[in-house]
């Protein structure tokens, strides 16, 4: 800052400290330096207050009756300065605003707009620390990611990080990397189809590029990296019923299935003849009754055979996903109770949250009744009477 800008704080020091403020807060705003804006805003308030201007943004030296006008204004400076951050995209400075006062969707808004091939290389680390590690925007974040880093570095933080996105996010993430993993497999293939059929006619289905040309996998051969393929795969289970990306999904399985047995790695139980299993479960969900029932019975199979107990309980925890999301809940509940009743986390399985779901506040009470669980039992009772009552008018 300039020696005049001191010299005309000093002058407007004789008119008035309001003067001297509005002043700051002026020159501030015009050298964009909003991080001290901030302090400035505050001042401006604590001034008003009569309280002591040293330490702008504490609320040490607030009394306890203005405390709640303070924290108004609190709020208000930092959606201003945030705002003037984010009109500079400058989105990290901005998100430690709005994050603070716990108002995160304008930076996520704005975040959305990007354009990931249009971002300045120096720009790429800041913008996915701030989307993803942070939690502006994930989805945007994998976006440019994906991007900028490949789908390699994208599936390797995508597996560390899943678990604290949002369901909603999770499904994007796992569209983008579907997308991508397709079109670089189908683009692999039809190169290999050109080299060789030069008159073929071209397409961009991956099943067509298959089709009745089994030489693609002889001696080995694979054309994408089967580790990504393989995660992607997985991945997809988080896909919703409906979700048109989980026919190239299948499409995806029907490759794997195809690679040499070196290159179709096991999956965890009910998983273990990976691309198969898949296949299974992603028919039964966008497939007709009869994929459903060869789905459904596929893994009971499997329920009935597996001597292991915990691996039954695995078996009938990705059954219950499927279940429910067939509308067939009878037969999930009937699983959960059998085999998973003591589960009660709400990120993998909760057992309670099933009842809940499924409208089974009945079988809930029977186990909570087998458990000696009064609390559960007396819960899933009146809440339970409370739904069989009429509402009143």
């Amino acid at each position: 800052m300039s020696a005049d800008a001191f010299a005309a704080l000093e002058e407007l020091q004789q008119q008035s400290p309001q003067a001297v403020l509005d002043r700051l807060v002026e020159t501030l705003t015009t050298q964009k330096n909003y991080h001290r804006l901030f302090d400035a805003l505050l001042m401006q308030k604590k001034l008003a207050m009569g309280t002591g201007l040293l330490k702008p943004t504490s609320f040490d030296n607030v009394p306890e009756a203005q405390k709640k006008e303070f924290e108004e204004a609190y709020i208000d400076a930092a959606r201003q300065v945030g705002k003037l951050f984010l009109e500079e995209k400058k989105y990290s400075d901005a998100w430690l605003y709005f994050q603070t006062i716990q108002e995160p969707e304008p930076v996520a808004d704005a975040l959305k707009k990007i354009n990931p091939r249009t971002v300045p290389e120096e720009k790429v680390e800041e913008l996915i620390q701030v989307c993803v590690y942070e939690g502006a925007n994930p989805e945007k974040g994998f976006e440019l990611m994906l991007q900028v880093n490949g789908i390699c570095n994208t599936i390797t933080v995508f597996d560390q990080m899943n678990a604290q996105l949002s369901p909603e996010g999770r499904q994007q993430v796992a569209c983008l990397l579907v997308d991508q993993l397709y079109a670089d497999l189908v683009h692999s293939l039809q190169y290999q189809v050109q080299q060789k059929v030069p008159m073929a006619p071209p397409t961009d289905n991956l099943r067509e590029l298959m089709a009745g040309r089994d030489w693609m996998f002889e001696s080995g051969s694979y054309h994408i990296d089967v580790s990504h393929l393989n995660s992607v795969v997985r991945f997809a289970r988080l896909l919703p019923d409906n979700d048109p990306h989980l026919s190239k999904v299948i499409e995806l399985c029907e490759y794997g299935s195809r690679l040499d047995s070196q290159f179709q790695y096991p999956g965890e139980t009910p998983f273990e003849d990976f691309y198969p299993a898949h296949m299974h479960f992603f028919k039964s969900l966008v497939g007709d009754e009869n994929d459903q029932k060869m789905g459904i019975a596929y893994f009971e199979n499997k329920l009935e055979q597996e001597p292991d107990e915990d691996d039954k309980q695995m078996i009938a925890y990705a059954m219950i996903d499927l279940l429910t999301r067939l509308g067939r809940n009878d037969r999930a509940i009937e699983l959960a109770e059998t085999y998973l009743s003591q589960f009660e986390d709400p990120n993998t399985f909760s057992f309670t949250d099933l009842c809940l779901k499924t409208d089974h506040l009945d079988v809930l009470q029977r186990v909570a009744r087998g458990k000696g669980d009064l609390v559960t039992f007396a819960g899933a009772l009146l809440d339970s009477q409370a739904e069989t009552q009429p509402q009143e008018s």
